[in-house]
């Protein structure tokens, strides 16, 4: 039987699973994941690891587009390859919103309900980056070619990203609660983008 505190387990399950998967996946990345879309507990960890793999990747594609020691056809084939994966990123996170709410709905029925600003799927998002963020700060704390006020900076630094990643995964259960209570409904934002849709783009469409 569904409930609400077993949804909450999954997802805490799901936000250690990013955390390992990051440090994992600077060791081996995966070309790919794959994951079920059905609102079942077992598949919330995958969806949501397949939407972190794409934050991932575009964290490690977007320094690279940074460099200014390359040539203009790699920094191109950069922003090919960032659009795309935004558009894989965007796409899993209304899945995952669209899983949780698969499970939520059927226990809270019609109703009225205040709907927050945020869904779940983005939050759940927002919670990939921090996981990125920190790992990579943490890189920065244990470097030995800088000095001891760069390493005391991203100190300070990951201690904040800690701080606001417990802040963030207490609102994600505090909002389930508030399902739970019926004082707010959950419902999936789609974002649909257009930049990459040559249907839409104008750049495409008048351009072909």
């Amino acid at each position: 039987m569904m409930t609400f505190d077993l949804i909450k387990e999954a997802l805490e399950k799901a936000f250690i699973a990013q955390m390992d998967a990051t440090a994992q996946w600077h060791i081996n990345e995966p070309e790919a994941l794959e994951a079920d879309t059905n609102p079942l507990l077992e598949n919330i960890t995958p969806l949501v690891l397949v939407q972190h793999l794409m934050n991932f990747k575009l964290w490690h594609v977007e320094d690279i587009a940074r460099r200014k020691d390359v040539t203009p056809d790699v920094i191109a084939d950069c922003k090919y390859k960032i659009d795309g994966l935004n558009q894989r990123r965007n796409d899993f996170m209304e899945k995952v919103d669209a899983c949780l709410v698969g499970m939520i709905m059927p226990m809270i029925g019609e109703g009225e309900g205040r709907h927050n600003t945020e869904s779940m799927g983005m939050s759940i998002d927002r919670l990939s980056i921090l996981s990125l963020k920190m790992f990579h700060m943490q890189e920065q704390v244990e470097r030995t070619d800088v000095d001891e006020a760069h390493v005391e900076s991203c100190r300070g630094k990951l201690a904040v990203l800690k701080e606001q990643r417990d802040d963030l995964m207490r609102s994600v259960f505090e909002l389930i609660d508030e399902f739970a209570a019926g004082s707010k409904r959950p419902k999936v934002y789609y974002q649909f983008k257009m930049y990459n849709d040559p249907s839409l783009n104008p750049e495409l469409y008048k351009n072909k």
